[in-house]
């Protein structure tokens, strides 16, 4: 809400206290606009987050998991404040809407659109259903403690495991009721569209076995495929092991979660039509694994065509990034950056060492980005995040998110209607090329501002800029027009170039730093001389307006 709709509201309130009730909400509901409801759209390949109906750049925090309860609110805002985030990721579980079955509170959910409003943050609700992490942890005791209504998935062993079975016809539609009940209050609840997204479920799968292996399963995995997934795949019709072989197994589950998935989605679109997408527990993406080494089942890159057949409701699946090694974490960021799945991270690790992948994320178009835990509640999950969730942890964060607020829908718009590109800093520090077709960057790390590296003037070799001993650079492109180019960076150097430098000359024909403000660009002054001699140097963050001019 606007600050001249609060300002109406507080003396509709006034005025309320010699109304009626019903006059009060008469009063107050005509003051409460609907606004666009939050949608996906793509064209020519990109895609884009609609947000009050223009492009919106998710600079997201992720709340720990326990964090959904109003107690803990007073301390995710401020974290929230610190880094300059947008948006709050944070549960909705099942356990906390209809802890007796049939009987339902929204309390939780209304204490958070209220506050999400007064601080003017947008919400991305994860409703923790029957699966959070492949667990039943956040499902209601009644669903938990009843074996013989919502059965466990069984192993080959005919083990049953602490996973729900994604075939319990019973567990299905108790999930669906809550979802539509949860879909539909908040339908009634936020006509001011605080919630742009809805993440359903959370990193479903199943660790340990490749499948579900009960007597429902085995039935439907012994029978054939079904026709839209294997014409979609283009495959001949025939059972799971004829269609998929060797993968048949890990094939069959990825159908079977996404099929669940699919189910509750659908439903609560029907209600309510919000954008609804999946996170994953990732696989190694640069090579093969045994399914039992990672969640078996859940839309992990090597099944995503199968997700994304089986379950068109959901308009994306989102990385859940942990690792900490520049190839992986590069390798995840590709495999989830397809024509039929845009990039939305929405799980990163805190820890210093992965806010750099912020400009590889921006660079292949991304709609969001949010790092896991930034609240100040004081958990932390290292060794996948930052020892200790305090100032430093958020201070780098912070420099990007802060860097990128003011141009985030203008960014968002660039990465919608133009070309853009990014890297992030490698672990080995090596210099990268963005190709930009007619032009080239080439991006460095551990520079300082002036100078050439091949001068050979600095003796020591750890005499590097402060700040830059770890990886934590990084730099993003975005095409304003043939030789135009908005260029933010971090702790790195970016040197243009033609792409075919025997047949002409280059110059900096007008380098611009500046801001914008209100969606127009702000000049503050313009680089020259030393500032663009020796490439552009963010040794600081920056926004930078490039023109170049061949000859």
């Amino acid at each position: 809400m606007g600050r001249t709709n609060r300002a109406a509201m507080a003396a509709v309130a006034f005025v309320c206290i010699g109304l009626s009730l019903t006059g009060c909400k008469q009063h107050q509901s005509a003051l409460v606009k609907e606004t666009s409801i939050p949608t996906v759209v793509q064209k020519n390949g990109h895609y884009a987050l609609m947000v009050d109906g223009a492009p919106f750049l998710m600079l997201g925090v992720q709340a720990n998991n326990s964090s959904n309860y109003p107690s803990a609110l007073p301390q995710v805002w401020p974290a929230l404040d610190q880094i300059g985030a947008n948006t709050l990721e944070i549960p909705v579980a099942w356990e906390q809407v209809e802890p007796q079955e049939g009987q339902f509170d929204f309390s939780w959910l209304d204490t958070l659109l209220s506050q999400a409003r007064q601080h003017d943050k947008r919400l991305v609700l994860l409703w923790f259903g029957a699966y959070k992490n492949t667990g039943p942890s956040y499902a209601p005791q009644w669903v938990q403690t009843n074996k013989a209504r919502f059965p466990k998935l069984i192993n080959a062993q005919g083990k049953p495991l602490g996973v729900l079975s994604p075939h319990s016809p019973a567990l299905l539609e108790a999930d669906k009721t809550a979802f539509v009940a949860f879909m539909t209050h908040l339908k009634a609840a936020d006509p001011e569209r605080t919630v742009i997204l809805v993440q359903v479920e959370n990193e479903v799968g199943t660790y340990k076995s490749v499948r579900d292996y009960s007597p429902e399963a085995q039935k439907l995995f012994d029978g054939p495929v079904p026709d839209m997934l294997a014409k979609g795949l283009g495959k001949a019709p025939g059972t799971w092991k004829v269609v998929f072989g060797k993968d048949a197994d890990e094939s069959f589950h990825a159908w079977s979660f996404a099929h669940y998935v699919e189910e509750v989605a659908k439903v609560g679109k029907a209600v309510y039509p919000l954008p609804m997408y999946v996170n994953v527990a990732l696989r190694d993406p640069n090579k093969e694994q045994d399914p039992l080494t990672y969640a078996s089942g859940g839309p992990t890159w090597n099944v995503l065509d199968i997700y994304h057949l089986t379950a068109p409701s959901i308009f994306t699946a989102a990385p859940d990034i942990y690792g900490h090694d520049y190839v992986g974490n590069s390798g995840q960021i590709r495999q989830y950056t397809r024509p039929n799945n845009p990039l939305m991270v929405v799980e990163i690790g805190s820890s210093t060492d992965l806010a750099r992948y912020f400009y590889a994320v921006l660079g292949n178009g991304g709609l969001g980005f949010a790092p896991f835990g930034l609240d100040l509640t004081g958990y932390s999950n290292y060794p996948l995040g930052a020892k200790t969730v305090d100032a430093p942890a958020l201070e780098i964060f912070a420099r990007n998110f802060k860097l990128v607020s003011p141009l985030m829908r203008e960014w968002a718009k660039l990465a919608y209607e133009s070309k853009v590109y990014g890297v992030a800093e490698p672990d080995d520090h090596s210099a990268q090329t963005i190709a930009l077709g007619k032009w080239q960057a080439k991006i460095q790390y551990q520079q300082w501002q002036f100078g050439l590296p091949e001068w050979n003037l600095i003796k020591d070799k750890n005499d590097i800029p402060e700040g830059t001993a770890s990886p934590s650079g990084g730099v993003s492109i975005a095409q304003l027009g043939p030789d135009e180019y908005l260029v933010i960076g971090y702790h790195a150097r970016a040197t243009f170039a033609l792409s075919d430098a025997a047949s002409k000359e280059m110059v900096y024909q007008h380098v611009e730093e500046g801001h914008y403000k209100d969606g127009k660009w702000i000049m503050d002054r313009v680089w020259n001389g030393d500032e663009i001699d020796y490439g552009l140097n963010f040794t600081q963050p920056r926004v930078l307006r490039v023109k170049l001019t061949a000859y």
